[in-house]
């Protein structure tokens, strides 16, 4: 007996391709298939690194890989856009990727129409967060929905028994908007860059002050709410905007304040299988080789394991957490989200166990090439992660490619020679190890 679509045994782990080369490290660390964004027409137009032709030519490449990889066009786009969003689709889809990843209606509806080879699934964009809209979107022809953030697992248990023939897919690792599933409005209000539309800056992640009772306050607030507010309200000000105060209002539940931490749903791939999930998806076409590379190695083997029968293996969390984040949270998966759930004292996370020192590019007998991302020093202990395992050694000799031994090697300087006993593997990654491992607890 087959699965159907939301049951079977190992769920399609999903990775973010922000480059040509984070797609081939992507597949080298155990991805299934990738997602990668339409130069102009996807949430990503501000940092994507593709071009249309080298795009289509991803196609290809992932095909002979025996992988797939599914095309984001996900803007919402106005009347200007629409002639030469459907020229886009239409050059990507005669060249066949797995599906088209979209948000607008009227365009899926012409992307089904006229391009019937190549699946639609409904981008995360459109917030479907009960099955009545999913069970919609399915009998419109979408094949998958890439199910909104703020579902539960019971939730999402119900989407599938109320629609058992549709694909969920999920989140399971990454940021988390400050906004319904990413229909976030802050950048536009600051700067006029639109995140529906492909070009956020990221004001959710701003520093800001909070003010109380400002003395002579005259900002954006009405005349007829203006005493109320100034008898004990808190302001927020943006440290780049002094001056321009925005009143932080109330409600029954608190007040939230714009910095979520990261998800984390390793622990929680056994129950979002049960589900119905068939898709795991990773967030960060705009994160580092290094982070992309770790999360779906550490993802990969959890899925191996859930495939085998085999319990959780809660090192790797540890693993997860040797990337840049701002904490985790399991967010609306499991419905017990509180103040734990968001990051008050810092956009990112200060003391992580290990960082980013370079990329291995080449070896000869005895040493390796490595591209230098971050500060890395003779006497340091380094960990060379690669698809198939990881070697931790310490630094006894670096240097340049003239063959001068240098003690320190900078970020940003170009590539070195680190002397090792040992042959490292095609895309293998080094991280420079800063202080023990302290054992991150499970959230579910």
């Amino acid at each position: 007996m087959t699965d159907s679509p939301n049951t079977q045994s190992v769920p399609e782990l999903l990775a973010p391709a922000g480059s040509p080369e984070k797609l081939d490290y992507a597949f080298a660390y155990g991805a299934d298939a990738v997602y990668a964004g339409v130069p102009k027409f996807s949430l990503r137009a501000r940092d994507n690194p593709f071009k249309d032709a080298t795009l289509r030519s991803a196609i290809g490449r992932t095909h002979d890989l025996g992988k797939k990889i599914y095309i984001t066009a996900n803007i919402l786009p106005p009347n200007r856009k629409i002639e030469a969003f459907k020229k886009s689709l239409a050059y990507f889809a005669e060249a066949g990727p797995d599906a088209f990843i979209m948000a607008d209606p009227g365009l899926i509806a012409y992307a089904i129409k006229q391009f019937p080879h190549v699946p639609v699934h409904l981008s995360v964009q459109s917030n479907t967060i009960n099955w009545e809209t999913a069970k919609f979107w399915y009998e419109c022809g979408v094949e998958r929905i890439i199910l909104s953030r703020e579902l539960s697992l019971p939730e999402i248990r119900e989407f599938h028994d109320k629609v058992p023939g549709l694909e969920l897919e999920a989140f399971v690792h990454g940021a988390i908007c400050i906004a319904y599933s990413g229909r976030c409005l802050l950048s536009n209000y600051f700067n006029h860059r639109d995140a529906n539309q492909g070009t956020c800056t990221n004001s959710c992640r701003w520093e800001y002050d909070i003010h109380q009772q400002p003395p002579g306050y005259d900002g954006y607030v009405s005349d007829t709410h203006r005493a109320e507010l100034l008898q004990g309200d808190y302001f927020l000000e943006e440290r780049e905007r002094p001056g321009e105060l925005m009143p932080i209002d109330e409600d029954e539940h608190g007040t939230y304040i714009m910095n979520s931490k990261d998800l984390r749903a390793i622990e929680l791939l056994n129950q979002m299988r049960d589900a119905g999930i068939c898709s795991f998806k990773i967030e960060g076409r705009s994160k580092t080789l290094y982070y992309l590379s770790l999360v779906i190695k550490n993802y990969r083997r959890a899925l191996n394991d859930l495939a085998e029968g085999k319990s959780f293996d809660a090192d790797l969390i540890d693993e997860i957490a040797k990337t840049a984040n701002r904490g985790f949270t399991s967010a609306f998966l499991v419905p017990k989200s509180d103040h734990q759930t968001e990051r008050f004292d810092s956009p990112q996370e200060t003391d992580l166990p290990q960082i980013f020192a370079g990329q291995v590019l080449g070896h000869r007998p005895g040493w390796m090439e490595v591209e230098v991302k971050n500060r890395i020093k003779v006497g340091d202990r380094v960990e060379c992660i690669a698809p198939s395992g990881q070697q931790v050694f310490p630094i006894t000799a670096i240097e340049k490619n003239t063959g001068e031994a240098v003690a320190v090697a900078h970020g940003g300087a170009g590539r070195v020679w680190i002397a090792c006993d040992f042959t490292p593997e095609p895309f293998a990654l080094l991280s420079r190890i800063c202080q023990p491992i302290v054992s991150v607890p499970s959230i579910s």
